[in-house]
Order: structure tokens, then C-alpha cells, then sequence
């Protein structure tokens, strides 16, 4: 049994041990290694054969685990063809057949931005145009300009949606939250986002060839606590 005085009395042995270790510039410290990257694989470079550019995703950036590859179905119960996103992980799952699923690193929603729930694939575009929510035009009044009424910003390299948009609906009714391309490599994995779901364009461009409209999305709810800070 712990008593105040045994605690008191381990305290303070405690306190003369640290008083007697060296000080912090004599301590030798090792440095701790990088795991270094290993190089892309080649589904990862340059796209040359759309209307805008794609540049290869730079190396050293991008850990292996957000690589796509295909992977055991985190969610055996759900049918080929649903999506799934688990923003914790950073990961997006298209559940495939014999028990697989192709795993697809993703930027998730950050903190007041977040949304889970099941939707539909109501439809896809390629090189979307962005049109900016009213709520978010009203946090950032630089984007106004790119607003619904006054026609949303031209596809292209600097559209935040990037080369492909998946659309998601529920209950008939715009979720206003996209699956789409455009992600930094460095937030891959990361959840950076205003509430969308963001991939490499090199991801969001196989997603569009192999998803099918009106398959399910489930995106999981986040178990991590809120994290500041979100970009588009």
C-alpha cells in the first residue's frame, strides 16, 4: 500500500537522482534514423494523355503504407464495389472481390469539418469545376468569386479538386462533400481537409475508372481527437 509518506519519501530519491544526472550538454545523444522511402513505383508518375498536366508526385514524400495497393477488406460484410474511408488511418478502400479491397491513401475532414455517414456515387467528373459552398465563402471572402451563382472556378492545375470528383449524395439531397483529386503529397494521410476526401490525381483518376455510380460510401466516423487547421 502506497502511503503519503511512502510517496513523499520515493519522490524525493527521485528528485536527488535526477539533481545528480549530467547536464543535458555533456548527455550523448545518437541520432534516431529515418526509414528512408523507397523509390514510387511507376503509377506514380507523370500523366501525359489528359487536358492539363499531372507532374509525377515527387519522391521521398509519400510513405509506402499510403501507396495504392491492394489489401485485405477491412469491412468482409460490405458488397464489391462500396467504398469505404477510414479518416484515422488515412486510407480509402474500394472493397473489391475474394475477400480484397484496393487501399488508396486519402486527406480527410479536420476538426468542425469532418462528416461520416453513408452516402451514394451520385456521379463523377473529370477536371471538375469548383464550385465553393456559401459557408465556406463566408469564412474565406477570398473565394467568393468561385461561388455556385458566380460560376465556380475553372478546371485545371490550380483547381483545388484536381483531375476527377466523385459526388457524394444522401437521401436524394447534395452532401456537398467530394471524393477528388488535387492532394499535396505531403498532407496525404492527413486530416487537412474542409470535409473532402482527397487523393494524388494518379488515385483519383484509377477511383473514377473503377468506381460505379450509386455505389455505397461509408465514411467511418473519426475516433482521434479534433485537430486544428483545414485547406479546401
Amino acid at each position: 500500500m502506497i502511503t503519503r509518506r511512502n510517496f513523499l519519501a520515493v519522490g524525493s530519491a527521485a528528485a536527488l537522482t535526477a539533481c545528480s544526472q549530467p547536464a543535458p550538454d555533456t548527455v550523448s545523444r545518437q541520432p534516431v534514423p529515418v526509414e528512408p522511402i523507397p523509390p514510387l513505383p511507376p503509377i506514380y508518375g507523370a500523366v501525359t494523355d489528359e487536358p492539363y498536366p499531372v507532374p509525377a508526385v515527387p519522391e521521398g514524400v509519400v510513405p509506402q503504407r499510403l501507396w495504392r495497393q491492394t489489401v485485405d477488406n477491412p469491412l468482409p460484410q460490405e458488397a464489391p464495389g462500396t467504398i469505404i474511408v477510414d479518416p484515422d488511418e488515412g486510407y480509402l478502400y474500394l472493397v473489391q472481390a475474394d475477400g480484397k479491397a484496393l487501399r488508396y491513401g486519402a486527406g480527410t475532414g479536420a476538426a468542425a469539418f469532418s462528416w461520416s455517414g453513408v452516402a451514394r456515387l451520385q456521379y463523377s467528373r473529370k477536371w471538375p469545376r469548383w464550385k465553393v459552398p456559401e459557408s465556406m465563402a463566408e469564412r474565406r471572402p477570398e473565394l467568393a468569386a468561385y461561388t455556385v451563382e458566380n460560376g465556380g472556378m475553372d478546371p485545371g492545375p490550380g483547381n483545388p479538386l484536381g483531375a476527377r470528383a466523385l459526388y457524394l449524395f444522401q437521401n436524394g439531397e447534395d452532401t456537398l462533400y467530394r471524393i477528388h483529386g488535387g492532394c499535396e503529397p505531403e498532407h496525404l494521410g492527413k486530416a487537412v481537409s474542409s470535409g473532402c476526401v482527397r487523393l494524388l490525381d494518379q488515385d483519383a483518376i484509377d477511383l473514377f475508372d473503377r468506381a460505379e455510380q450509386g455505389a455505397k460510401v461509408w465514411v467511418l466516423p473519426s475516433l482521434k481527437p479534433p485537430q486544428l487547421g483545414a485547406l479546401y
